[in-house]
Protein backbone atom coordinates (compact mmCIF):
# COMPACT_ATOMS: atom_id res chain seq x y z
CA UNK A 1 0.00 0.00 0.00
CA UNK A 2 1.33 4.03 -0.74
CA UNK A 3 2.18 5.56 2.08
CA UNK A 4 0.17 8.51 1.70
CA UNK A 5 1.76 12.62 1.95
CA UNK A 6 1.31 14.38 5.31
CA UNK A 7 0.03 16.96 3.54
CA UNK A 8 -2.22 14.91 1.58
CA UNK A 9 -3.53 13.35 5.03
CA UNK A 10 -4.39 16.56 6.75
CA UNK A 11 -6.17 17.91 3.85
CA UNK A 12 -8.38 14.41 3.78
CA UNK A 13 -8.67 14.88 7.58
CA UNK A 14 -9.82 18.23 7.34
CA UNK A 15 -12.37 17.23 4.49
CA UNK A 16 -13.71 14.59 6.51
CA UNK A 17 -14.01 16.56 9.43
CA UNK A 18 -15.84 19.67 8.04
CA UNK A 19 -18.35 16.11 6.84
CA UNK A 20 -18.36 15.07 10.23
CA UNK A 21 -19.43 18.39 11.80
CA UNK A 22 -21.76 19.35 9.24
CA UNK A 23 -23.64 16.21 9.49
CA UNK A 24 -23.86 15.40 13.12
CA UNK A 25 -22.92 18.63 15.30
CA UNK A 26 -19.21 19.04 16.77
CA UNK A 27 -20.17 16.59 19.51
CA UNK A 28 -20.18 13.64 17.15
CA UNK A 29 -17.04 15.04 15.22
CA UNK A 30 -14.57 12.47 17.30
CA UNK A 31 -10.94 11.85 16.35
CA UNK A 32 -13.05 8.31 15.55
CA UNK A 33 -15.88 9.63 13.53
CA UNK A 34 -13.52 11.47 11.32
CA UNK A 35 -10.69 8.85 10.70
CA UNK A 36 -13.88 6.63 9.54
CA UNK A 37 -15.05 9.05 6.99
CA UNK A 38 -11.62 9.52 5.44
CA UNK A 39 -11.09 5.92 5.47
CA UNK A 40 -8.22 6.21 7.69
CA UNK A 41 -6.30 4.51 10.92
CA UNK A 42 -6.69 6.54 13.96
CA UNK A 43 -2.90 6.39 14.22
CA UNK A 44 -2.91 7.93 10.97
CA UNK A 45 -4.87 11.05 12.14
CA UNK A 46 -1.95 11.29 15.68
CA UNK A 47 0.59 11.03 12.62
CA UNK A 48 -1.25 14.21 10.67
CA UNK A 49 -2.54 16.42 14.00
CA UNK A 50 -1.23 16.21 17.51
CA UNK A 51 -4.39 17.10 18.78
CA UNK A 52 -8.32 17.11 17.38
CA UNK A 53 -8.05 20.79 18.47
CA UNK A 54 -4.86 21.56 16.32
CA UNK A 55 -7.34 19.46 13.25
CA UNK A 56 -10.52 22.57 14.34
CA UNK A 57 -8.10 25.50 13.41
CA UNK A 58 -6.94 23.65 10.35
CA UNK A 59 -10.65 23.24 9.45
CA UNK A 60 -11.71 26.82 10.39
CA UNK A 61 -8.41 27.94 8.18
CA UNK A 62 -9.57 25.89 5.47
CA UNK A 63 -13.54 26.86 5.27
CA UNK A 64 -11.98 30.66 5.51
CA UNK A 65 -9.55 30.36 2.59
CA UNK A 66 -13.23 28.95 0.38
CA UNK A 67 -15.19 32.10 1.80
CA UNK A 68 -12.68 34.21 0.33
CA UNK A 69 -12.57 33.23 -3.12
CA UNK A 70 -16.22 33.82 -2.92
CA UNK A 71 -16.42 37.05 -1.67
CA UNK A 72 -13.35 38.90 -3.27
CA UNK A 73 -14.44 41.85 -5.50
CA UNK A 74 -14.38 40.60 -9.07
CA UNK A 75 -12.13 42.91 -10.97
CA UNK A 76 -14.44 45.38 -12.99
CA UNK A 77 -13.99 48.40 -13.67
CA UNK A 78 -16.85 51.23 -13.58
CA UNK A 79 -19.17 50.12 -10.86
CA UNK A 80 -19.41 52.20 -7.81
CA UNK A 81 -18.61 51.11 -4.19
CA UNK A 82 -21.77 50.50 -3.22
CA UNK A 83 -22.14 47.87 -6.05
CA UNK A 84 -19.34 46.15 -5.34
CA UNK A 85 -19.74 45.83 -1.60
CA UNK A 86 -23.30 44.63 -2.66
CA UNK A 87 -21.99 42.28 -5.29
CA UNK A 88 -19.43 40.71 -2.49
CA UNK A 89 -22.19 40.12 -0.04
CA UNK A 90 -24.27 38.57 -2.39
CA UNK A 91 -21.19 36.26 -3.23
CA UNK A 92 -21.50 35.79 0.08
CA UNK A 93 -24.63 34.61 0.15
CA UNK A 94 -25.03 32.53 -2.55
CA UNK A 95 -21.69 30.91 -1.12
CA UNK A 96 -24.21 30.27 2.09
CA UNK A 97 -27.04 28.80 0.53
CA UNK A 98 -24.79 26.21 -1.72
CA UNK A 99 -24.06 24.68 1.34
CA UNK A 100 -25.46 26.01 4.68
CA UNK A 101 -24.66 22.61 6.56
CA UNK A 102 -20.65 24.13 6.53
CA UNK A 103 -21.79 26.96 7.20
CA UNK A 104 -23.91 26.03 10.57
CA UNK A 105 -20.46 23.90 11.38
CA UNK A 106 -18.31 27.03 11.48
CA UNK A 107 -21.10 28.64 14.24
CA UNK A 108 -20.87 25.68 16.16
CA UNK A 109 -17.07 25.68 15.96
CA UNK A 110 -17.09 29.11 17.04
CA UNK A 111 -19.69 28.22 19.94
CA UNK A 112 -17.17 25.46 20.84
CA UNK A 113 -14.04 27.56 21.26
CA UNK A 114 -15.89 29.95 23.02
CA UNK A 115 -17.14 27.78 25.74
CA UNK A 116 -13.98 26.95 27.56
CA UNK A 117 -10.42 29.23 28.00
CA UNK A 118 -8.22 27.25 26.82
CA UNK A 119 -10.20 27.18 23.40
CA UNK A 120 -11.19 30.51 23.25
CA UNK A 121 -7.97 31.48 21.19
CA UNK A 122 -9.84 29.35 18.39
CA UNK A 123 -12.50 31.80 18.29
CA UNK A 124 -10.42 34.82 18.33
CA UNK A 125 -8.44 33.10 15.26
CA UNK A 126 -11.45 32.38 13.80
CA UNK A 127 -12.69 36.36 13.84
CA UNK A 128 -8.95 37.70 13.26
CA UNK A 129 -9.01 35.57 9.85
CA UNK A 130 -12.44 37.11 9.25
CA UNK A 131 -11.50 40.54 9.16
CA UNK A 132 -8.56 40.29 7.74
CA UNK A 133 -10.48 38.57 4.59
CA UNK A 134 -13.08 41.55 4.75
CA UNK A 135 -10.62 44.16 5.48
CA UNK A 136 -8.44 42.82 2.15
CA UNK A 137 -12.08 42.54 -0.05
CA UNK A 138 -12.96 46.53 1.35
CA UNK A 139 -9.39 48.13 0.19
CA UNK A 140 -9.83 46.15 -3.13
CA UNK A 141 -13.34 47.40 -3.57
CA UNK A 142 -12.13 50.91 -2.70
CA UNK A 143 -9.43 50.43 -4.89
CA UNK A 144 -11.26 49.33 -7.94
CA UNK A 145 -14.21 52.21 -7.21
CA UNK A 146 -11.88 54.84 -7.01
CA UNK A 147 -12.94 55.27 -3.40
CA UNK A 148 -11.03 55.92 0.30
CA UNK A 149 -12.79 54.77 3.45
CA UNK A 150 -12.42 57.50 5.62
CA UNK A 151 -12.44 55.45 9.08
CA UNK A 152 -9.90 52.58 9.51
CA UNK A 153 -10.60 49.76 7.19
CA UNK A 154 -10.42 46.91 10.35
CA UNK A 155 -13.74 48.75 11.53
CA UNK A 156 -15.21 49.25 8.48
CA UNK A 157 -14.69 44.77 8.19
CA UNK A 158 -16.15 44.41 11.18
CA UNK A 159 -19.19 46.49 10.67
CA UNK A 160 -19.53 43.88 7.42
CA UNK A 161 -19.03 40.62 9.36
CA UNK A 162 -21.69 41.76 12.01
CA UNK A 163 -23.88 42.02 9.12
CA UNK A 164 -23.19 38.96 7.50
CA UNK A 165 -22.86 37.10 11.21
CA UNK A 166 -26.59 38.09 11.15
CA UNK A 167 -27.29 37.39 7.57
CA UNK A 168 -25.94 34.07 7.91
CA UNK A 169 -28.11 33.42 11.20
CA UNK A 170 -31.46 34.55 10.22
CA UNK A 171 -31.57 33.07 6.74
CA UNK A 172 -30.23 29.62 8.65
CA UNK A 173 -33.72 30.14 10.44
CA UNK A 174 -36.05 31.10 7.94
CA UNK A 175 -34.52 30.52 4.15
CA UNK A 176 -36.02 33.97 3.26
CA UNK A 177 -33.91 34.74 0.33
CA UNK A 178 -35.68 38.09 -0.54
CA UNK A 179 -35.16 38.85 3.33
CA UNK A 180 -31.49 38.26 3.02
CA UNK A 181 -31.18 40.30 -0.04
CA UNK A 182 -32.54 43.05 1.14
CA UNK A 183 -29.70 42.92 4.48
CA UNK A 184 -27.00 42.71 1.75
CA UNK A 185 -28.47 45.87 0.26
CA UNK A 186 -29.01 47.56 3.55
CA UNK A 187 -25.28 46.43 4.84
CA UNK A 188 -23.30 47.84 1.51
CA UNK A 189 -25.45 51.39 2.08
CA UNK A 190 -24.29 51.22 5.85
CA UNK A 191 -20.83 50.54 4.88
CA UNK A 192 -20.32 52.84 2.34
CA UNK A 193 -21.15 55.47 4.36
CA UNK A 194 -18.08 55.11 5.84
CA UNK A 195 -15.97 55.99 2.96
CA UNK A 196 -15.23 59.02 0.33
CA UNK A 197 -16.87 58.00 -2.85
CA UNK A 198 -16.36 61.29 -4.98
Amino acid sequence: MARIPASERRAALVAAALIVVSRKGLAQATTRAIVAEAGMSLASFHYAFESRDELIDELISTVVAREQQAVTPEEVEGLTLFELVEAGILRYFEHLKADPEHEQAMLELTQYALRSPERQPLAAAQYEKYIALAAQSLELGAELAGARWTVPVRRVARVLIAFTDGLTLTWLVDRDDDAARAVAHAAADALTRMADTR
